[in-house]
Order: structure tokens, then C-alpha cells, then sequence
């Protein structure tokens, strides 16, 4: 019982909590509250905002399924 169409969604939901796990460490970062350069807080906050909103619609059209 191996969907493709389970194991993708997975792997989009997965995406997403890894994303707010970025842009949730890049907030601690630029709040101060782990003691890392705050360009580096920035850069996981724009990194985890595209991740949340880009991979998944990117994701989807490449696992699209091929009109005919």
C-alpha cells in the first residue's frame, strides 16, 4: 500500500513544519534570545517564509500528474 499521493503529502507537510521550525529559530535569533549574528536570524526567517510558501506549490506542480 504504497500511495505516491500519501507520500507526497507527507513530504509537503513536512516542508511546512520544517519552514516554521526555521523561521521560528530565525525570531529567537533576532530577538536575542539565542546569541547568534542577527544576519543569520534574518536569513532563516526568509528562508523558512519561502520555504512555508513556495516549496509546496512548487513541489505540487512537479509531482502534477501529466495532462492528457
Amino acid at each position: 500500500m504504497n500511495d505516491p499521493a500519501q507520500s507526497r503529502y507527507f513530504a509537503i507537510v513536512a516542508v511546512r513544519f520544517a519552514s516554521v521550525a526555521l523561521i521560528l529559530l530565525g525570531i529567537l535569533v533576532v530577538r536575542r534570545v539565542l546569541e547568534l549574528p542577527d544576519a543569520l536570524g534574518y536569513v532563516l526567517l526568509v528562508a523558512g517564509l519561502a520555504g512555508f510558501f513556495v516549496m509546496p506549490t512548487v513541489l505540487a506542480r512537479r509531482w502534477r500528474s501529466p495532462k492528457e
